[in-house]
């Protein structure tokens, strides 16, 4: 285990804080392993049904961790850098396609400052909500270098290519109510309000039909690839999945029946 990362479970909500305060919350790779073994260790387990990615103290996460590239790198050729840096930028991607891939609904909770790998967490959870105090950049070109983190992935399709392309090729920050508008995150909240409002739909999630939840995550990033035809089929083959299950008998018999549905009880 690492204090990188503090883990809390409790009532099918697991909060993972990126515990480097002094850095603000800079990716490491212990923080990376330890948010990696969680995921997998806990992709089936029917006590998490909702996950939370958090960062502690006044920031979400400021990307890399621009100090160590110096150092690492400092008696390194060309040729030795180039492996390093593409083997080091792969195992951050490999968590980006977890939490993608991951059946549980995935809520960024962003307080100051998402820069670079931030910016891709955000973009790469289910759902983000930010303090009214959160600011956005991708600030590569600022070290001369390209995006990574599936940021030329998500931002894209979540802004446009012509808004993608400035926010990239600029490197400016852009604020809380910005990125709302923008669609890099679902609202905005009072600084105050922030843990509140995260642990309200937090176990708003939890509490909601897990195999459908699972599905619906499946479904809509699929789309981003998938023809008509492909995406056509897979909601006909979720749909009839989802009939099997409890969750789903419950959610019709207490919809004849007028009342709130109660999931995971069968």
């Amino acid at each position: 285990m690492t204090d990188h990362v503090l883990i809390d479970v409790a009532d099918g909500v697991a909060t993972l804080t990126m515990n480097r305060p002094d850095t603000r919350n800079a990716l490491s790779h212990e923080m990376r392993a330890a948010m990696a073994d969680f995921l997998d260790a806990h992709r089936d387990d029917p006590a998490v049904r909702c996950i939370v990615l958090k960062g502690a103290g006044e920031h979400f996460m400021a990307g890399g961790d621009v100090k160590s590239f110096a150092e690492f790198a400092r008696d390194m050729s060309p040729v030795e850098r180039r492996t390093y840096f593409e083997r080091r930028i792969h195992n951050g991607h490999r968590l980006i396609l977890q939490l993608r891939d991951q059946p549980q609904p995935i809520i960024a909770a962003i307080r100051g400052g998402a820069a670079g790998y931030g910016v891709s967490l955000s973009l790469a959870s289910d759902l983000a909500i930010a303090s009214d105090n959160a600011f956005f950049t991708l600030a590569y070109v600022n070290i001369a270098t390209s995006p990574d983190g599936s940021s030329s992935y998500f931002l894209p399709r979540a802004v446009g290519l012509k808004k993608a392309m400035e926010i990239a090729l600029l490197g400016d920050r852009f604020d809380a109510h910005e990125a709302a508008r923008l669609g890099v995150v679902n609202r905005v909240v009072p600084d105050s309000d922030l843990e509140g409002e995260v642990d309200k739909l937090a176990r708003r999630l939890a509490n909601g039909p897990a195999h459908a939840l699972a599905s619906i995550k499946r479904l809509v990033h699929g789309s981003l690839d998938n023809d008509v035809d492909r995406q056509l089929r897979m909601e006909a083959e979720s749909f009839a999945a989802c009939s099997m299950t409890a969750d789903w008998a419950e959610g019709v018999t207490a919809f004849a029946e007028k009342r709130k549905p109660r999931f995971g009880e069968g």
